[in-house]
């Protein structure tokens, strides 16, 4: 094959000679023309494009500079009307005639303030010795963020800085960006990260009596001061006088194509600049249809030359195709990887391709003319490489070829593979020889890597706290196991099998062996097997420790189906499981047992009334005894002993349904009626609701089915959803608010898909502020100034575990009184 590659070679080379390539050049010229018309069209287009583009950028920098010094004026408007806001309530104070009975009507004012500016963290009025005297918001329930040590230090240090500035001026005085260590994963705390303090003086008779102080999120800042319209298109940060981000409006930095732009905010000490960057901008549509028109006109124009060159490429047949033996004898010498060499007769070297030459390191004039021993071979072993030689040039070179190793020429050295085949001209004699030389460095390099990655993949199976097998599906045969595996279950396969599962019988895989013939041969593993791979946790019998087994179906290296394994212990995560179940049970037990706490002074006097019905029955049955001799039973004893009895009925239903609240046991789900859970939880709940006056109605729709779920678990979340709803609506005035009215719907839910189960609570209390819709099922996060901050905890738990959702929301916005109020929503699966 390589004889007649080069035989074939040598024509081609014969028949260029006789070609004139002038002609052929000639021939072409006439596409010189279209060819610079479509160049030049294209450069025109492409400046038409730039330009268009160029113009837009303008246009959109000149709006990023309106939009720019629009929010700076809305910032500084926005700055203005709290500062006259403040200085009026200075004012309301320095008027009075006592400061310290102030106190309510400022407490009023500053309220007002703080909610319609939520850009302000705190508000506080101190006095000359810079003790406070209010402080809006103020958090009775539990300590204030800015009295934290962490946070306390620093807030003080910085306000007595400024309040002494202000005395001094009789002047509002801004204090300078401070940075608060706070929670990063905390969003609350992320809005007083960056803060500073505004302090104006309270003057009264011309001294100054204190001050109220102003502290202000630079977060804020940008969420509240800079319309909402511009904080979408744009996104704003402050940024210090070394060009640091202090904070943002979007944590998600823009792309590095934004445009930027920075304009000064002088309020504070040390100017703040407010840095303006622009999110990536929509696609430019006119842009790309003409991008896309000059393509596409390019491409037409195109076509047409090619139609023009294919009518006259006939003409040009001889031509085109030496060329195309030209460039293909090119591309094989420059492109192949393996080395030509050709002898004559007496070993010198007669032709080298550039392979050869890469691999010696000499210049194909430097090899050319060389007779041996040639300048590439080692000094060292020359004498073997003569002998190589020899026998090559007399025609008794191996088949399988000979290895030599070559020196290049800056000193390094190859391994290589050399094949030798005599070189027949046309005439069908012998003129030389012709040698192909393999570079087969990389492969020895390879098989000693290879040997080393699998030393290393050894040494980490072994080191592994897992234990790795396999085993044969045919033989049954342990093929590997990992020192994890030995040390703990011998080299049996027994331990295999049971972390399998027993899912393998061993007399099966015996089976599958007769006379050694594989019963899977032809199938991929991916066939034998539903999955690729699986996950359980099995436990082992002797031991009672507990595996994390993964299983999966490989292709031996003998091409057999084998089942691999890897298993961890988890013995330690199961108890640490355990426990945290028993942990829940225990912590939901006593959300019980606190609801009933909470509610025993109702369950006092709703038990005392039957009890003391029963007591006077008794009583006038006892006198009438003892008075009269002659008595009717059927009119005079009887009816009192039957209303004693209802009376009885009544006070043993109500501890009934409190002790199968409370009672402990282990959680159980089965298949219940709901219609008796909601009867049960509104029996519990209308005790507490009835010594205020609340009425809870219940409508339920047609047909609903049974569900299976825990009825005691259940019931605790539905009476804690009724008692916050009693305290939200207890102490409303129902002359303003309407009745005192609870409403629990039970439906069915048919616009999700499956459809569930829904109950909804539903009060006419004032609702739930915005801000803590979010928080309410934080732990220790409440509403109420005793609450524990747990109950809806536990109760989105419960919903949870049982696959279901729960949430709240306002019935109405929080201004609008005509229908104010609160629904919870509860959805629960229908099927097991």
């Amino acid at each position: 094959m390589i004889k007649q590659i080069f035989r074939h070679l040598k024509s081609l080379t014969s028949k260029l000679k006789s070609l004139s390539f002038k002609q052929g050049v000639r021939s072409y010229s006439f596409l010189l023309t279209p060819i610079l018309a479509i160049v030049l069209f294209t450069a025109a287009m492409g400046l038409i494009l730039w330009t268009l583009n160029y113009q837009d950028k303008n246009q959109q920098q000149y709006t990023l500079y309106r939009e720019s010094a629009f929010a700076k004026q809305r910032i500084l408007l926005r700055f203005s009307a709290n500062e006259d806001a403040i200085l009026e309530l200075s004012r309301e104070i320095s008027n009075s005639s006592s400061q310290m009975q102030y106190s309510r009507s400022f407490l009023t004012l500053s309220t007002k303030l703080i909610q319609d500016n939520p850009e302000i963290l705190q508000l506080r009025w101190i006095d000359r010795n810079q003790n406070r005297l209010a402080t809006i918001p103020n958090a009775p329930a539990n300590q204030e963020w800015t009295d934290r040590k962490e946070v306390k230090f620093n807030l003080d240090q910085e306000l007595n800085g400024i309040y002494s500035e202000a005395s001094e001026t009789n002047k509002a005085v801004y204090g300078r960006m401070i940075r608060l260590d706070v929670h990063k994963n905390d969003q609350v705390s992320l809005d007083r990260q960056y803060v500073f303090w505004h302090v104006t003086p309270v003057i009264q008779n011309g001294h100054v009596t204190g001050g109220i102080a102003a502290l202000y999120s630079g977060k804020r800042i940008l969420q509240h001061m800079v319309p909402s319209e511009l904080n979408g298109l744009y996104r704003f940060a402050f940024l210090d006088s070394a060009g640091k981000e202090l904070v943002a409006s979007n944590p998600k930095r823009t792309s590095t194509r934004s445009l930027e732009h920075s304009i000064s905010i002088e309020k504070t000490p040390i100017p703040l600049n407010l840095h303006v960057s622009t999110y990536p901008p929509p696609t430019n549509l006119t842009y790309r249809t003409l991008l896309w028109l000059v393509i596409g006109l390019s491409s037409f124009v195109l076509w047409s030359l090619w139609s023009v060159w294919k009518q006259t490429r006939q003409r040009y047949a001889i031509q085109r195709d030496l060329q195309i033996e030209t460039n293909f004898r090119r591309a094989m010498e420059e492109s192949i990887t393996i080395g030509m060499r050709a002898h004559d007769m007496q070993g010198v070297i007669t032709y080298v391709n550039p392979a050869f030459c890469e691999m010696t390191g000499w210049s194909k004039h430097e090899l050319i003319g060389m007779a041996p021993p040639f300048p590439f071979w080692p000094n060292e072993l020359v004498p073997e490489l003569t002998k190589k030689m020899t026998i090559a040039l007399k025609g008794n070179s191996p088949k399988a070829g000979f290895e030599a190793v070559l020196q290049k020429k800056g000193g390094g050295k190859i391994n290589s593979r050399t094949f030798v085949s005599p070189l027949i001209d046309e005439k069908g004699k012998q003129t030389g020889w012709i040698s192909s030389i393999v570079d087969i460095s990389e492969p020895i390099k390879a098989r000693q890597e290879l040997a080393l990655a699998q030393e290393r993949f050894t040494t980490v199976l072994e080191s592994l706290d897992a234990a790795v097998s396999v085993i044969s599906l045919q033989s049954s045969q342990l093929l590997f196991a990992n020192k994890y595996y030995r040390e703990n279950f011998g080299n049996t396969t027994q331990a295999h099998l049971e972390l399998a599962g027993n899912e393998i019988n061993p007399d099966d895989m015996g089976a599958l062996n007769i006379d050694s013939v594989d019963g899977f041969v032809g199938l991929p593993a991916s066939a034998l097997t539903p999955t690729q791979s699986d996950f359980r946790e099995i436990q082992i019998y002797q031991s009672k420790l507990w595996y994390e087994v993964r299983r999966r179906y490989i292709s031996w290296v003998d091409g057999h189906l084998a089942q691999l394994i890897i298993a961890t212990d988890i013995t330690a995560r199961k108890k640490a499981e355990d426990q945290t179940r028993d942990q829940e049970e225990k912590l939901q037990f006593s959300s019980r047992l606190t609801t009933m706490g909470e509610m025993a002074s109702s369950l006092a006097h709703e038990l005392n009334q039957p009890l003391a019905a029963i007591t006077n029955y008794c009583t006038g049955i006892a006198n009438r005894l003892k008075g009269s001799q002659q008595l009717d039973l059927e009119k005079d004893i009887l009816p009192a002993i039957e209303k004693a009895t209802n009376q009885a009925h009544r006070a043993g239903t109500i501890i009934q349904r409190i002790r199968g609240f409370v009672k402990r046991s282990q959680p159980q789900s089965k298949v219940v009626d709901i219609h008796t859970i909601v009867a049960d939880s509104v029996g519990l709940a209308e005790i507490e609701a009835q010594r205020y006056g609340v009425q809870i109605s219940t409508s339920f729709a047609d047909d609903l089915p049974k569900v299976f779920l825990d009825p005691i678990l259940i019931q605790q979340v539905l009476v804690n959803l009724l008692k916050n709803a009693i305290d939200a609506i207890k102490m409303l005035n129902h002359v303003n608010h309407g009745s005192k009215l609870i409403a629990l719907k039970v439906d069915i839910d048919e616009s999700l898909s499956p459809t569930m189960l829904r109950i909804r609570v539903i009060d006419q209390g004032p609702g739930i502020p915005e801000e803590s819709l979010q928080r309410l099922y934080e732990p220790f996060f409440s509403t109420k100034q005793d609450g524990m901050g747990m109950g809806l905890n536990i109760c989105r738990s419960i919903i949870e575990s049982h696959h279901g959702r729960l949430w709240a929301e306002n019935n109405a916005p929080q201004k609008d009184q005509s229908n104010s109020g609160c629904t919870f929503t509860i959805l629960l699966p229908l099927g097991k």
